[in-house]
């Protein structure tokens, strides 16, 4: 299909195991461009445009913007969980475009924030009464996991990017310090992804077995679906343990940034702990904050069911780099 060129910018989301693709017009990303690519079955991102960009008919692309789930420095993105390397030239080249922008998945979530449907919207905790231009915190659990909080100021939105997936675990009891030395034996840190990325959840388990004198492992999906179906004890344990956890570092991140208007849960273990994470205390854990207890009542949280949000992201922040070129 001939697409007219310059009249769209290409998106991209690239996570630990997929890549998103797709065309958009300004905010609009266009439905029936998006494609998924399995990322284990290319050598980088150069291959995967040029694949799609042959099945939209070689458009020629006004602007690009890609999502990368890794630190980016200077226009520059490593991928934390996969050995590729996004630098801007190269995306221009195989995008053929004028404008392009490098950002943090996390980063694009923030700026998808404002342009979300409600109804993609999970409430866990209720949202108060906040200011339009109030501050927000994005944080993403699935292959990894990462936070970014969306700052709005008179000249237009700021995310900064972060790797808060990267620091300590907390550790709030006896049974915190001995999941955090169990977790440092094997991997030689104990950082918040370790225990709250899906292979964290793997490793929960396979402590809370370690605990009970009966080391087992299971995969993440696994471990996800005995908790479904009630077929596996350990399960439910398990995803105690990671709620409370979660929880807390959420709670954490909040009084970091004070996002009065509103935390978003983002990512594939986030979105799967949703029907769970009042039945297992997460607003008790999220709020456990001793005399700050009271002060988190005023944070809500949801969690995003809209798995094209990053891209919606990178249009929203190209539309915005793109005004301001001109």
């Amino acid at each position: 299909m001939a697409r007219t060129p310059d009249r769209y910018s290409l998106v991209a989301d690239i996570g630990g195991t997929n890549t998103r693709v797709a065309l958009a017009e300004r905010l609009r990303v266009v439905p029936e461009t998006v494609r998924r690519y399995r990322n284990a079955d290319y050598p980088g991102l150069d291959s995967v445009l040029r694949e799609f960009l042959e099945a939209e008919g070689g458009v020629d692309c006004s602007g690009a913007c890609v999502a990368v789930a890794g630190p980016v420095r200077d226009g520059v993105g490593q991928l934390t969980n996969l050995d590729w390397r996004i630098d801007a030239a190269s995306v221009a080249k195989s995008a053929q475009a004028e404008t392009v922008s490098i950002l943090n998945d996390l980063q694009a979530q923030g700026f998808a924030l404002e342009h979300l449907a409600p109804d993609s919207l999970r409430p866990i905790i209720p949202m108060p009464d906040a200011a339009p231009d109030a501050t927000r915190l994005v944080v993403g659990a699935g292959t990894g996991f990462n936070s970014a909080t969306a700052y709005h100021t008179r000249r237009g939105r700021i995310v900064p990017p972060a790797e808060a997936g990267h620091a300590n675990m907390p550790i709030r009891n006896e049974a915190d310090l001995r999941l955090a030395k169990f977790v440092e034996t094997a991997h030689g840190f104990p950082g918040i992804e370790d225990v709250l990325a899906g292979r964290g959840l793997e490793r929960i388990y396979a402590w809370v077995g370690h605990e009970a004198g009966d080391l087992r492992e299971k995969r993440a999906a696994d471990i996800m679906a005995g908790l479904a179906d009630g077929s596996d004890p350990r399960a439910e344990e398990t995803a105690k343990v990671y709620v409370r956890l979660f929880g807390s570092v959420i709670g954490n991140l909040a009084l970091n940034v004070l996002p009065f208007g509103g935390i978003y849960l983002i990512g594939g273990v986030a979105t799967a702990f949703a029907p769970y994470l009042e039945r297992f205390g997460f607003t008790e854990a999220f709020r456990d904050k001793g005399r700050f207890a009271g002060f988190m009542g005023n944070f809500g949280v949801s969690v995003v069911e809209d798995d094209y949000a990053a891209l919606t992201g990178c249009a929203s922040h190209l539309e915005e780099v793109m005004s301001h070129d001109t």
